[in-house]
């Protein structure tokens, strides 16, 4: 499979579990602590097929970040995975409305985070 995953997520914990996950699973992952040097690392790197997004980080979160991915044309197009502790009513439309083509919410259900990476990349 090899297919390059981005994380970008403001808790290392959170971006430790994942790769962990995701690499058992057979996909090659590159992560960022920040919104702007996940960015740089998605124009940087045209091998990444998708990125997990969190929504709720620091300086850049991650609704400007969709807005600034999505205002990009060389990385417009790269399906964005919003994952997300907000798992109130209206969340998940409210990252979907934002540009995210899909939505998790944390604590991640990994078979439920598998079949979302899997129908964008397949």
């Amino acid at each position: 499979m090899n297919t390059k995953i981005l994380i970008i997520d403001d808790d290392p914990k959170n971006i430790f579990a994942l790769v962990a996950t995701l690499k058992a699973k057979g996909f090659t992952c590159l992560s960022s602590t920040s919104a702007k040097d996940g960015i740089a690392l998605l124009k940087n790197d045209k091998d990444i097929k998708i990125v997990l997004l969190d929504m709720m980080m620091p300086d850049i979160d991650g609704y400007e970040a969709i807005s600034l991915i999505r205002a990009d044309k060389d990385i417009s197009s790269v399906p964005l995975i919003s994952v997300t502790a907000q798992a109130m009513v209206g969340d998940r439309e409210k990252c979907l409305e934002a540009g995210a083509d899909g939505y998790i919410s944390k604590p991640i259900d990994v078979d439920k985070l598998l079949v979302t990476i899997t129908s964008y990349i397949s």
